[in-house]
């Protein structure tokens, strides 16, 4: 049976002068306007077709992709906003409405939102609600640390961002741990940074565990540095890490651990006041 607000792979049962008919199972024939039926389209081809809603709530068959289906989180514009709620470009004919009971803040024109798609019970609208964290997966996960995994940036924290990952579970990515740009919605492949005892998720963008090319290449540089400056720099292992990314960018652990080798080469003192050329 054809699934409203997904992808589908269904049957031409029929071709008329203004679209082909799909078989829906007990959704019926479903119509694919002329517009998106193939020029070589004949009765029994089976064809890879989105099936939304109309404004009258009938389902159409469009060779169009949505930015999102249903179950999936996207970040999308807003295209207008009225007093039923905001309407969102996800590439249909019919933008997606976010109903004001499901806007997490006021929504505004133009300005993009990570939402969940989903389908109404009731009406069987497609909708979207930017209340993501309730459509967030409680069920158990069995991810280790270091495991490769899809990300989606969605949302900015006082000590980084909140990510979605595997379309599924709310993780932490820290602003430590940030070394390239990115913004809300983005899309990348990440890693596990660790699994707290509570089973929540800390992410990182790199692969966990310390290079040591990363950290002789670092080592160079602050010996360099400490010649320049006349064997001095105002940094240590107590530095704040904000600092510490801005100046090197590196997180404060690889800059930690770069410094500590330096030490133990006897190249470097680490004092209060930062670190001082042997």
């Amino acid at each position: 049976m054809a699934k409203i607000g997904r992808v589908n792979h269904l049957k031409v049962v029929n071709i008329l002068d203004f679209g082909a008919f799909l078989d829906g199972g007990r959704l019926e024939d479903i119509l694919m306007p002329k517009r998106f039926v193939p020029e070589d389209c004949k009765v029994g081809d089976e064809l890879k077709v989105f099936v939304y809603l109309d404004s009258d709530d009938v389902p159409i068959a469009t060779t169009l992709r949505p930015k999102a289906q249903v179950g999936e989180f996207a970040c999308l514009k807003v295209m207008d906003t009225n007093r039923v709620g905001a309407f969102l470009d996800w590439n249909m004919p019919k933008e997606l409405l976010v109903p004001f009971s499901e806007q997490k803040e006021r929504m505004v024109k133009d300005q993009f939102y990570v939402v969940y798609v989903y389908q109404e019970q009731q009406s069987y609208r497609i909708v979207a609600s930017s209340k993501i964290s309730k459509f967030f997966s409680n069920e158990p996960h069995n991810y280790t640390n270091g495991q490769q995994v899809p990300l989606m940036i969605c949302d900015r924290t006082d000590i980084g961002h909140t990510v979605l990952v595997d379309n599924k579970y709310l993780a932490v990515l820290f602003d430590q741990d940030i070394d390239q740009p990115i913004r809300m919605g983005m899309k990348f492949d990440g890693y596990i940074k660790r699994v707290r005892p509570d089973q929540k998720l800390d992410v990182c963008l790199k692969k966990p565990g310390f290079d040591k090319q990363e950290m002789k290449g670092l080592g160079g540089e602050i010996m360099q540095r400490l010649k320049a400056e006349g064997g001095f720099l105002p940094f240590n292992d107590r530095s704040d890490p904000v600092t510490v990314k801005r100046e090197f960018s590196v997180s404060k652990r690889v800059f930690k651990m770069a410094i500590g080798g330096l030490y133990k080469e006897r190249l470097i003192r680490i004092e209060d006041d930062g670190i001082h050329l042997l």
